[in-house]
């Protein structure tokens, strides 16, 4: 006898005895998934990939009705409770009618009718049936949030939300896989997520074997504006509903989103070592990063550290009190945005002359002459009152990191000390 062989999962559970009527009630769903699977073969030519879509289309019909009628066999108490002692003020409660909800699991949607007991004394609400399923406050369940965090924390959350959809015919939104991940993170401390010594060290190893020079470790670090929903968008209202963002009412704060990144350069390609990005002060990056100090994960005698930023101060000033030794570079891409944002007021007229001059400027940058950039500008004949005013700050903006600039030296300096 085939049937006599398999091994049912729910003999795993401690006490449980599936009686006749749940029997027949499985049996009868059953019935009722091979009408959809029939329906869904209707005119197929009944290939392998055909019959694995329609099964694979429709199963979670099945596995969620056999999910609630496991529930309905381990929770009657609960299904079915009259009374219950308040958890906060220890008044007694009686039962009030029985609210539906459904939860999406990774199997399937589960539908629960369970009772629902107010407490007036609190102002608060219970579902006895909830907490002993330890359901999630969400719809999506915490397969479900675990899964789709996993997927998230790896590739950005649009990718994530398409990849999660076809490997598991859920839908899952990149806003709440950003909320998951958001909670899974936010007791999370950059040593959490950091490699250990020994990785490091042996990545340096891999990168820097046989060569001449150290390996060169770079520390990018950076911060941008970002809207986000505020907490009082996230407020608690009372009764049954509990808990309902007031999207009606709120607007985004902006909030400025600091992080910084270790890397190994190798010819073509980066090695990464560390990545620490969150919505945080200028004084909560400075401590990671001295964390990572601390726990001596950048081996600094065993590389050539550079630190790359655009011209924000505290950068700066942060870099050099962690990082005095580190050579210290101008990052050449935000230089760049600023010259193409002044040659666009000075010469839009003319997008020839515009080009020419980003070219010829970014190449004398390039080449140790930014004296001379800084001695053009000051001399340049603005176009308009907003041509003078990015003239200005681009010129401020050099004079203050005239000693990040020299790029030809920064990628020779010390080159004597930091030899294998």
């Amino acid at each position: 006898m085939i049937s006599a062989s398999i091994h049912a999962p729910w003999d795993d559970f401690s006490g449980l005895k599936i009686n006749e009527g749940v029997r027949e009630r499985l049996h009868e769903q059953f019935d009722v998934w091979l009408n959809m699977l029939e329906d869904e073969m209707d005119g197929k030519e009944g290939k392998l990939d055909e019959i694995v879509g329609g099964i694979f289309e429709t199963h979670q019909e099945l596995t969620g009705m056999i999910a609630e009628s496991l529930v309905e066999k381990l929770h009657s108490k609960e299904l079915e409770q009259k009374e219950m002692v308040c958890p906060k003020c220890g008044r007694e409660l009686r039962s009030r009618d029985k609210v539906e909800r459904t939860v999406e699991t990774m199997i399937g949607p589960v539908k629960l009718k369970r009772p629902y007991f107010w407490c007036k004394n609190c102002s608060e609400g219970f579902y006895p049936l909830d907490k002993a399923l330890n359901l999630s406050g969400r719809k999506k369940q915490w397969d479900i949030q675990k899964a789709g965090g996993s997927l998230a924390t790896e590739i950005p959350y649009k990718k994530a939300k398409e990849q999660f959809k076809g490997l598991t015919g859920l839908s899952m939104s990149d806003h709440t896989m950003h909320e998951v991940v958001g909670d899974i993170c936010k007791d999370v401390d950059v040593l959490d997520v950091a490699p250990s010594v020994e990785e490091v060290k042996r990545k340096i190893r891999e990168v820097g074997g046989g060569k001449k020079w150290r390996p060169i470790m770079v520390l990018a670090t950076a911060g941008a504006h970002l809207p986000t929903r505020p907490e009082s968008a996230k407020g608690k209202r009372r009764g049954r509903k509990k808990v309902r963002a007031k999207r009606a009412n709120w607007k985004g704060e902006w909030n400025e989103a600091k992080g910084f990144r270790f890397y190994l350069v190798d010819g073509d390609r980066i090695e990464h070592i560390l990545s620490w990005h969150q919505v945080q002060s200028n004084k909560e990056l400075k401590e990671s990063l001295k964390k990572v100090k601390e726990a001596g994960l950048i081996p600094e005698e065993e590389v050539r550290l550079c630190v790359i930023a655009d011209g924000a101060r505290w950068i700066w000033k942060v870099a050099k009190e962690i990082y005095p030794k580190a050579v210290k570079v101008l990052d050449y891409y935000h230089l760049s945005e600023h010259l193409h944002k002044l040659a666009e007021v000075q010469y839009g007229h003319n997008p020839e002359r515009a080009q020419e001059w980003i070219e010829a400027t970014l190449a004398r940058l390039f080449f140790r002459e930014s004296s001379g950039v800084i001695w053009g500008l000051e001399r340049m004949k603005p176009r308009s009152a907003e041509a003078k005013s990015e003239i200005d700050r681009l010129t401020g903006y050099l004079k203050e990191n005239r000693d990040r600039v020299d790029y030809i030296s920064k990628g020779r300096i010390s080159c004597g000390e930091w030899r294998n």
